[in-house]
């Protein structure tokens, strides 16, 4: 079957993107015997002139349209960027009959919603390579769409519960070219790297869970370290590990640097940081690995808001994560969400006193907490009036606890960022 994958994310947060889960379909497509094209418009000038020239060349039989960010996560002045996405469905359906299938993290928050507003047919709720060559293959065959896990129809009610991929070796690695431009990598290029899938911390806001499920599933080491090794055969030489926790399980964390440090592949890298369980073995592993960088979102340094928050880790956690990679050379940027629940006057100056005593390089500080459906914090909203019982969340909602005023916090961040250059508000 000809098929036509388009990413239609455009928008750069913090630094390019590049939609490495619309190729991990690509590739299931691709094995499965079909005949695929990627479109990623992040890098195109004319999206329009880009879809209408993919569409007429291709001539797809079915169209997968990858959702990735719904907004920008920022309480004043939100960026709907899932605007955007429904801009392209439309696009695509004017030019084309054929059916359009979404899927992506920003699809999968809000699988009913956004199939109910948009134009397109059918819809992948979380992980898509089984999902999607499922799909294509019983179009194909003309079949209906019935009982797929995690496949959402228009019109036809819920969907089966989705199932997740639970051997990683069942999702091949894609081919480097399908997320690079082969004729040579910029070199302030960061590609991203997927080890390991899930996550069963529930955090009291976190996403995670609805886009990647609970159960924490990894790649063999040997496959990623191989997979590297590709990639920097194509020049790469700056990748971004995309895991949500990449220290845990430490086990695999140390497996993992030991492998890098022996494949000798001198290569820098960034990687986002669950502050616990960061002991001096594993911050002396990354750093001989390549590690250069780590996102470090304690959040907040207060132990009442952290509890709220179903945080494992205390402030004193977050102190010694952040002695332990000053000492290694690691650069830190410091991620902060005020105004969740259990947030108090003094919880938010505490916490941003104690996160300027850090070796941070950065802290970016979010006010407001955005609300995901599924999550404590949504349940939380609603118990209190914050949000109806039929939003569906889509359009944007943030949480700041009602015995707080977002203007007051936003004064007093303002009051440290205008004299710490590094900081910003997000």
């Amino acid at each position: 079957m000809k098929v036509l994958l388009i990413s239609a994310n455009r928008t750069e947060i913090n630094m390019r993107t590049m939609p490495l889960g619309l190729a991990f379909v690509a590739e299931a497509a691709r094995r499965r015997g079909h005949e695929v094209e990627m479109l990623d418009l992040a890098r195109v000038g004319d999206p329009y002139t880009a879809i209408t020239q993919a569409i007429s060349r291709h001539a797809p039989e079915v169209i997968g349209i990858s959702i990735r960010n719904i907004d920008d996560q920022t309480m004043r002045d939100t960026r709907f960027l899932y605007e955007d996405d429904r801009e392209v469905i439309s696009l695509v359906r004017t030019l084309t009959d054929r059916p359009i299938v979404l899927g992506g993290a920003g699809y999968s928050m809000f699988a009913d919603a956004i199939l109910a507003d948009s134009r397109a047919d059918v819809g992948i709720e979380g992980e898509g390579e089984v999902a999607f060559v499922t799909v294509i293959d019983t179009l194909e065959r003309g079949e209906p769409l019935d009982g797929i896990p995690g496949v959402h129809v228009k019109d036809r009610g819920p969907a089966e519960r989705r199932s997740l991929v639970r051997n990683m070796g069942d999702s091949p690695l894609p081919d480097p070219a399908l997320l690079l431009d082969t004729s040579g990598v910029e070199e302030d290029i960061w590609v991203p790297v997927q080890t390991r899938r899930g996550c069963p911390l529930n955090c009291s806001y976190c996403s995670t869970a609805s886009i990647e499920g609970r159960i924490l599933r990894k790649r063999s080491v040997e496959s990623v370290v191989e997979w590297i090794a590709k990639l920097k055969g194509f020049g790469v030489r700056k990748l971004y590990f995309v895991d949500n926790t990449f220290n845990l399980p430490r086990s695999y964390a140390m497996e993992f640097c030991t492998a890098m440090s022996r494949a000798s592949l001198d290569v820098k890298w960034r990687c986002i940081l669950y502050p616990w369980r960061l002991d001096e073995e594993l911050a002396s592993a990354m750093a001989r690995a390549g590690c250069i960088e780590v996102s470090l979102g304690s959040e907040s340094a207060d132990n009442e808001v952290l509890r709220r928050m179903n945080k494992r880790f205390r402030r004193e956690d977050v102190a010694e994560t952040s002695r332990l990679l000053a000492k290694y050379g690691i650069r830190q940027m410091g991620f902060l969400m005020l105004g969740a629940p259990g947030e108090t006057h003094g919880s938010v100056e505490r916490t941003l006193a104690f996160m300027d005593s850090l070796s941070l390089d950065s802290v970016k500080v979010s006010i407001g907490v955005r609300i995901y459906p599924g999550t404590d914090l949504a349940a939380e909203a609603r118990e209190q009036g914050i949000v109806t019982p039929g939003d569906t969340l889509l359009e944007p909602r943030f949480y700041i606890t009602p015995v707080l005023d977002e203007e007051w916090i936003r004064q007093t961040v303002t009051r440290y960022t205008a004299t710490r250059p590094k900081w910003i508000i997000g």
